[in-house]
């Protein structure tokens, strides 16, 4: 399912949210000019790498600097190519906007750090091992639409469900898209989980942890005596 729009209406510029398109679109640029070996470095040293936190011989064999920490605020603005980098970002653009209005640009932008960081936290988790880095804003993005998903229950997102090959268009509830976005990440999550291997090219467990902490962090981040929600037969905000 691609997300195409909403049917929720800004009433301000997305600042930050564009801001942070910009710096992923800066740094994506910056990768394609690196040399396949800068860039096979470049990621490993920026990127969530499961082991270099949880092996610390694993660590000081291989030759990583010590610490690393800053890679879970890092790994959000690389990309491992043009569609992950392009989806990434057309999601973003999607449901950041509503987000961000509701919170305030500084709350969205706690918010969006809070959520990729949890993100990375979920995937060493359920990776403990692993030597391979996980890169991209998905985590982060996962808990934007965590967020919108308690924020915007009456929402309507316009989805398009390729079907072998006739794309299929309908106006889909946002708690519907939504919710099945995040039942096929978990379950996808769990069946990597159980069968080694089985889910490895894609960060599952950071999907379902991004889209748990926006869940759970949107409400406490609301500005205060601010419940946001959107009424959309009247095509307006309404703040209770």
């Amino acid at each position: 399912m691609i997300p195409l729009r909403d049917n929720v209406p800004s009433t301000k510029p997305p600042l930050v949210t564009w801001t942070l398109i910009g710096l992923c679109t800066a740094v994506f640029l910056y990768q394609q000019l690196l040399a396949d070996r800068v860039l096979f470095e470049f990621v490993h040293i920026h990127g969530v790498v499961p082991a270099r936190f949880t092996h610390p011989s694993y660590a000081a064999h291989v030759g990583y600097p010590e610490g690393g920490w800053l890679s879970f605020l890092t790994y959000m603005f690389l990309h491992g190519g043009w569609l992950h980098y392009l989806l990434n970002m057309w999601v973003l653009w999607i449901f950041a906007d509503n987000v961000e209005e509701a919170l305030g640009s500084l709350r969205f932008l706690l918010f969006y750090i809070l959520c990729g960081v949890a993100a990375a936290a979920v995937h060493v988790l359920f990776n403990w091992s692993a030597p391979v880095p996980v890169i991209g804003a998905s985590g982060a993005i996962a808990g934007v639409m965590g967020g919108y998903f308690r924020l915007f229950p009456k929402a309507r997102v316009t989805t398009l469900i390729p079907i072998i090959v006739i794309p299929w268009i309908v106006d889909l509830p946002a708690v519907v898209f939504l919710g099945v976005w995040f039942l096929v990440q978990l379950f996808s999550g769990l069946a990597g989980t159980a069968v080694e291997g089985q889910a490895a090219a894609v960060a599952f467990w950071a999907h379902v942890g991004g889209f748990a902490a926006g869940l759970a962090l949107v409400r406490q981040l609301l500005p205060p005596g601010c419940q946001f929600c959107f009424d959309p037969s009247a095509r307006r905000y309404d703040r209770e």
